[in-house]
C-alpha cells in the first residue's frame, strides 16, 4: 500500500479543515514546500494536494505553490480541488503534476469526464467524498444523487483506474478511519482504491494495508504528529 501525505493549500499555506468546514481551518505553515521535503526526508514517494480555494472557485489560485514543490521534490503528485474543464487539467500536467483529482465535475459533468480519461487515461482519478451516505459535491458544501457505490460502479465503467474515497465525517476528526466502508469497496470493485478521513494511527494504516487496498492519505495525524510518517510508510510497505 502507498502512503500519501496529504497538502491542503489555501491562500499559498498549508492548512486542515475539520470535517470540511472553511470555518474551522487551521494554519500549519506558511512554507508548503518545506513539508513537502519533510514529507520526502521522511521516506515518502507521493503526494496528495488538495486547493481548497480551487474546491470554491473552480479556478487554479495555488498553482504557483504547487508547481514550486513539484519542480522541487521528486514525489508522484496528483492534484485536486475545482478542476472542471480540460484546459485546467492540461495546466497541472503541464507543471509536472503526475495525476489530476476530479471531484465536483466528475459527477456534474460526465462529458468532461469521459474526455478526460480518454485524453489522460490514469493521470486522471476520481474523488469519491461521502456525506450523510451520499457523494458530496462543491466542496463538500452540496449532496449529489449518487450513493458512493453507484457513483463507484460508474466511474469503473468509465474506465477511471482510481478513486479517492474520503469519508467526510471522519475527516479530520482523528477517531479513525472507516474500514468497513474501504473493506466493502475493494471487495465490489475492480479499481485502485485511495483511503482518506479519519487515517489517525499506526493501526489504522495496518488494518488498511491488510485490505490490500492501493493507497492511504495521512493529513492532520501527520501535523499533530499522532503519526510518525516514517513508520505509517514502512508498515504500509
Amino acid at each position: 500500500m502507498n502512503i500519501f501525505p496529504a497538502i491542503d493549500l489555501f491562500d499559498g499555506k498549508a492548512v486542515r479543515l475539520l470535517k470540511g468546514d472553511y470555518q474551522k481551518m487551521t494554519v500549519y505553515s506558511e512554507n508548503p514546500l518545506e513539508i513537502a521535503k519533510d514529507f520526502e526526508n521522511s521516506g515518502a514517494e507521493f503526494l496528495h494536494i488538495v486547493d481548497l480555494e480551487g474546491a470554491k472557485t473552480g479556478n487554479t489560485p495555488n498553482i504557483g505553490t504547487i508547481e514550486k514543490i513539484v519542480k522541487n521534490t521528486s514525489l508522484f503528485t496528483e492534484v485536486g480541488g475545482g478542476i472542471r474543464t480540460l484546459e485546467t487539467v492540461e495546466k497541472y500536467i503541464n507543471i509536472g503534476v503526475k495525476c489530476v483529482i476530479l471531484g465536483t465535475a466528475a459527477v456534474n459533468d460526465e462529458k468532461f469526464l469521459i474526455s478526460a480519461v480518454k485524453k489522460y487515461g490514469e493521470k486522471i482519478a476520481v474523488g469519491i467524498d461521502i456525506k450523510d451516505g451520499f457523494v458530496a459535491i462543491k466542496g463538500w458544501t452540496d449532496l449529489s444523487k449518487f450513493t458512493p457505490f453507484e457513483f463507484c460502479e460508474k466511474m469503473q465503467n468509465i474506465g477511471v483506474k482510481t478513486v479517492i474515497c474520503t469519508d467526510v465525517s471522519k475527516d479530520g476528526a482523528m477517531q479513525g478511519t472507516n474500514v468497513g466502508l474501504y473493506k466493502e469497496m475493494s471487495e465490489k470493485f475492480n479499481i485502485n482504491i485511495i483511503a482518506s478521513g479519519g487515517v489517525s494511527s499506526i493501526d489504522d494504516i495496518k488494518r488498511l494495508k491488510n485490505l490490500e487496498i492501493y493507497g492511504a492519505i495521512i493529513g492532520k495525524a501527520y501535523y499533530t504528529k499522532a503519526i510518525s510518517l516514517a513508520e505509517a510508510i514502512e508498515v504500509a510497505k
